[in-house]
């Protein structure tokens, strides 16, 4: 397993670390809601907390050379999530941005695609013949 290095980039800390507060006082806001519908919620407001996740998970896969395959199924669930709750997809980047730094999954201000170049393997003669 790889160790993540003990100090972080300069503001990478502290924006973790405000994000992690944001996150603890949304659900205080949200939990006595939760014996009701829709917890509390608007339809602003459940947007804007699925970008600040998926936004979230796009910087935490630079964290590791997998983490952004790891993390894919977080962008699947939040999809599902703003089908479910008839929020409009995430956003997709303009087209040069797109081509700048290809990405493999969805974030609503920078969604990119990856192209894999994988080797060609050597042609192997059908099997049953002789060459």
């Amino acid at each position: 397993m790889e160790q993540l290095p003990i100090i972080a980039a300069p503001g990478v800390g502290e924006r973790a670390d405000a994000a992690a507060d944001a996150a603890c006082h949304l659900y205080d806001a949200v939990a006595p809601w939760s014996g009701s519908g829709a917890g509390g919620w608007s339809r602003t407001a459940a947007e804007d907390a699925a970008e600040t996740i998926e936004t979230t998970a796009h910087a935490l896969a630079h964290a590791h050379p997998r983490a952004e395959v790891i993390l894919a199924p977080v962008h699947a669930a939040l999809a599902d999530l703003r089908r479910q709750l008839a929020l409009p997809p995430a956003d997709l980047p303009a087209a040069e941005e797109a081509l700048a730094l290809p990405r493999s999954v969805g974030n609503p201000r920078r969604t990119r695609w990856v192209r894999v170049v994988t080797p060609t393997l050597p042609r192997q003669p059908p099997v049953g013949t002789t060459s």
